[in-house]
């Protein structure tokens, strides 16, 4: 969660960051996800309720030095399991905009997301894009 905040912190202005920090994510609406390798945390993911049959993907994140071994998609896909399995009907997010974050746009272009309005308290801001899809 530390290195997830520092990477948003990193290159976002305060007002555009979006992220939920650990306390926030802690409550009923959220279920939240530990990716181990061998006990040792690897990546994290969470989605929190914001509707009938609409959930939010927050603070998904796979540690650095492991990216490019298909992490982030298998997380990805278990987030839209378990949020399928959860009776959501369907699944949206925000991402930033900057450079660092294509390779997540592109995983979630691949995964069959694509881009939509704001949604959910979220307003047309330059330093984000808002994505979303069917779970069938």
């Amino acid at each position: 969660m530390q290195r997830h905040t520092a990477d948003m912190h990193a290159d976002t202005p305060p007002e555009s960051i979006h992220m939920m920090d650990a306390g926030q994510l802690a409550i009923p609406e959220v279920a939240f996800f530990v990716m181990r390798d061998g006990g040792e945390p690897v990546a994290m993911g969470a989605f929190k309720r914001i509707g009938a049959g609409h959930a939010e993907i927050k603070s998904m994140h796979v540690l650095h030095e492991l990216r490019g071994r298909g992490l982030s998609r298998r997380m990805l896909d278990h987030l839209m399991a378990e949020a399928r399995a959860a009776g959501f009907t369907r699944l949206s997010l925000e991402t930033g905009s900057q450079a660092m974050f294509l390779p997540a746009r592109a995983l979630y272009e691949k995964a069959g997301f694509s881009e939509c309005p704001p949604f959910e308290g979220y307003w047309d801001d330059p330093n984000s894009v808002f994505m979303t899809k069917v779970l069938a």
